[in-house]
């Protein structure tokens, strides 16, 4: 067990927004945050969709209409918890088998009026088998979850 949560990746911020808004924020304004660059279609990305509900989608839909399905909501509980797939391969391409598939939950704490800890913890990486800890590392890297929360926390201050 020790191995698996060490081979999870963990970040979190606090972010100045009420837990309820840090929630919407994190789900309903998900493509406000993250990185259009993060794209998997063809085409560039018109919107970026957090479907909030329990068997829900996060996808992305591209300009030509086109949709890439990149993950599963897998627990929604507003203003608390949230839990989601993550189907893309090592190789940066969809993962159809929910086995090979990794975590990523979410959890947000409310630190006093108008501020949020959000803590996120990315799991069960091995999953995606050969070249998962290259995977784990792209996550864990500049240009993955910091790089989301970053842009996260800005969106709640009232940013972009």
């Amino acid at each position: 067990m020790s191995e698996q949560l060490e081979r999870a990746v963990r970040h979190s911020i606090s972010v100045a927004a009420p837990i309820d808004k840090a929630f919407e924020v994190f789900t309903e304004g998900f493509g406000r945050f993250k990185p259009p660059e993060h794209n998997l279609l063809g085409v560039p990305i018109a919107e970026t969709v957090f479907e909030t509900h329990v068997g829900g989608s996060l996808l992305d839909r591209g300009v030509d209409g086109s949709e890439c399905r990149w993950g599963r909501v897998l627990a929604f509980e507003p203003p608390t918890r949230l839990v989601f797939s993550w189907d893309i391969s090592p190789a940066w391409q969809i993962e159809t088998d929910p086995a090979r598939t990794s975590e990523v939950e979410v959890t947000f704490v409310a630190e006093g009026p108008g501020q949020t800890r959000v803590e996120l913890e990315h799991r069960h990486l091995h999953r995606h088998g050969d070249g998962w800890d290259a995977l784990r590392h792209g996550v864990d890297g500049d240009q993955g979850w910091p790089l989301y929360l970053e842009r996260y926390a800005a969106v709640c201050a009232g940013g972009r």
